[in-house]
């Protein structure tokens, strides 16, 4: 029996066997359509009072026949976006408009989105009787890169559209029988453009192109400045994740669509503009609930992601610890967990029962048992490891060993401070989340004082809160410091916003109330003036440049100065001599990592700090 797929809904027997009969045309690959197939769907379009098309296979037979309203046609699910680099769908699609309209805007995004092979659109008259042809094809363009900003669907800075640019070309309307191009050859030309097309561009990344979208209120104050800066932000996340930016969109709107985000009208213009640059991802500046994530994708057929699993991507590649490994592992499950229910409908068929009676579990059951299970497993392991650092910091403030935190924004500089005043190699990138996994080093001052020195992740605005939650356990390095360093990039025109984030994350965690002194990081590419101005607003802040040594002794000082108390109290070189002499004490007792990486000196203080040796001021004066 030939299945009807669409609005079937109050067919009569007669309209039903009608539209049947369309199963049984043939179309040869040289024509669109053949008078017959034109005239069965006008009949069956007159009949039903409704839109009728047939999508056609490049083999002649007709796949699919589809009914609609007056005004639009539902198409079917015929999968995904694409089979192949350079080939279409190898179905055409041959449909009916009542009254005489050109094709719409959702023929034109059906076209581009399903990668169909062409749409034809048969205009009638008001007695049913087809009139006209129009029909339209893809073509490959060359889109260029931009920002499209857009207020309440308004076009705003940004890229132009012209008509060269269109993913697609329409012909006609023409008079039926006057449409003699030939389909087959046509399709096969467009098919080795394309192909040639995507030879010829390398494609770097290994998720593909994607398109950025921030979408705001614009009832916020400031709404455009934060936005520009929350998807230059964005930019720079994807780009740490690997992923190859193709093009941003941004729109202001009086409130968010709370299904579809952007509204629907502005999401069929990011699929053209998809099409246009042949992206496959859309990456979303902010945390998509489970069904908008799953009505998006279904509507444009790409890849969607949001912020959280962006950043949890790049988690995901930059964890190297046991700890960071098993942390963002559990963060991905539990933002898993709630998504499972909008995954395949194989998910929720039954499984069977014991002996194989009763309807058992579905599929979805069992995947979401699994996945709580691993969650329990995993929380357990983080709390093990927990303790086990509690134990190394237990040990440390027995020993009276100063810790001397670094925390701030991602990318601040903070691993690049560590190196300088360490001596370390801790990896040390301009990526955001290049660092992960804790890291303790010593730092050595005259006299034989000794400070441990902490990095930390950085933090991030909006940072997600499975993400965080996991992660906390590693901020407890942070717990127990006598000293934090707040790193700020200070060439970022974001940097109050960035301050604000961290001082928000840290009364959040406990830690404001620990003695901090604010580093104002990358002084090298900021203008003096602007320098003075930013310590005349800080005045017990330091300037520096992280890659610079010398600019260092500034900070070197305020940190001899802040733990003079803290060294005065401890005894610290003899007892930690004298346990190391007894063997009690290793490396490894008191710091997170390898041993051997721990043991690095620091330079001595620089000239000016209290009790600094002869011999030391003499190699600074040098």
């Amino acid at each position: 029996m030939p299945t009807l797929y669409g609005n079937t809904t109050g067919l009569s027997p007669q309209a039903t066997r009608t539209l049947e009969r369309i199963y049984r045309r043939k179309v040869p690959l040289a024509t669109i359509a053949t008078p017959e197939l034109i005239k069965a769907l006008a009949e069956a379009s007159h009949e039903t009072g409704r839109q009728v098309g047939a999508l056609v296979h490049r083999s002649g037979e007709i796949d699919y026949v589809v009914v609609g309203d007056a005004t639009r046609l539902m198409l079917p699910d015929i999968g995904r976006l694409r089979a192949a680099q350079g080939r279409f769908r190898a179905l055409r699609l041959v449909h009916t408009h009542l009254f005489n309209e050109p094709l719409t805007r959702d023929d034109l995004v059906d076209l581009v989105r399903l990668r169909l092979d062409l749409i034809a659109a048969v205009q009638l008259t008001p007695q049913g009787e087809p009139r006209t042809i129009q029909y339209a094809y893809n073509v490959p363009v060359h889109g260029k890169e931009s920002v499209t900003v857009t207020v309440d669907g308004a076009a705003g800075d940004g890229a132009g559209r012209g008509e060269a640019e269109l993913p697609y070309r329409t012909v006609g309307p023409v008079a039926i029988g006057r449409a003699d191009v030939d389909f087959g050859a046509l399709i096969q030309a467009l098919e080795d453009e394309f192909a040639k097309r995507s030879r010829t561009r390398s494609v770097a990344a290994k998720d593909g192109r994607a398109i950025l979208v921030h979408v705001a209120e614009k009832s916020k104050a400031g709404a455009l400045a934060r936005a520009e800066e929350s998807l230059r932000e964005l930019t720079e996340l994807a780009g740490t994740a690997g992923v190859d930016v193709a093009d941003t969109v941004l729109q202001l709107r009086d409130r968010l669509d709370p299904r579809l985000v952007l509204g629907k009208g502005k999401l069929d213009e990011v699929v053209l503009r998809a099409s246009e640059l042949d992206a496959e991802t859309l990456v979303f500046d902010r945390d998509l609930t489970p069904s908008q994530a799953s009505a998006i994708a279904k509507h444009t057929d790409l890849k969607v992601l949001d912020r959280t699993q962006l950043i949890l991507d790049i988690f995901a590649q930059r964890a190297e610890s046991s700890d960071g490994k098993l942390q963002v592992e559990l963060a991905q499950l539990k933002y898993t967990l709630p998504r499972l229910g909008q995954k395949d409908d194989s998910l929720s068929r039954l499984t069977g029962g014991i002996g194989g009676r009763g309807p058992g579990e579905t599929k979805l059951e069992i995947g979401r048992r699994r996945a709580k299970e691993r969650v329990s497993f995993l929380e357990a392991q983080l709390k093990r490891l927990s303790r086990q650092r509690e134990q190394r910091r237990r040990r440390r403030a027995r020993l009276g060993v100063p810790v001397v935190s670094i925390v701030g924004y991602t990318n601040a500089g903070k691993s690049t401070l560590l190196n300088t005043l360490t001596g370390a190699d801790v990896l040390a990138e301009n990526k955001l989340f290049a660092t992960l996994d804790t890291r303790s080093r010593r730092l050595r001052f005259p006299e034989e004082r000794e400070v441990v020195i902490t990095d930390t992740v950085g933090f991030i605005r909006e940072l997600p809160k499975d993400l965080f939650a996991a992660f906390r356990a590693t901020f407890e390095e942070a717990a127990d410091a006598d000293l934090l360093l707040h790193v700020v990039d200070a060439s970022d025109p974001a940097r109050d916003q960035h301050i604000e984030t961290t001082e928000a994350l840290l009364t959040e965690l406990d830690l404001i109330g620990i003695p901090r002194i604010v580093v104002f990081n990358k002084s090298d590419l900021i203008d003096p003036a602007e320098g003075r101005r930013l310590l005349l607003g800080h005045p017990d802040a330091v300037l520096l440049s992280a890659t610079d040594k010398e600019t260092t002794r500034g900070l070197l000082l305020k940190i001899a100065d802040r733990l003079k108390t803290r060294w005065e109290e401890s005894a610290l070189v003899p007892a930690y001599e004298a346990e190391a002499d007894a063997g009690e004490v290793e490396d490894g007792d008191l710091f997170d990592g390898e041993a051997e990486s721990l043991t690095v000196i620091a330079p001595a203080q620089p000239s000016g700090a209290e009790g600094v040796s002869s011999s030391v001021r003499g190699t600074l004066e040098a």
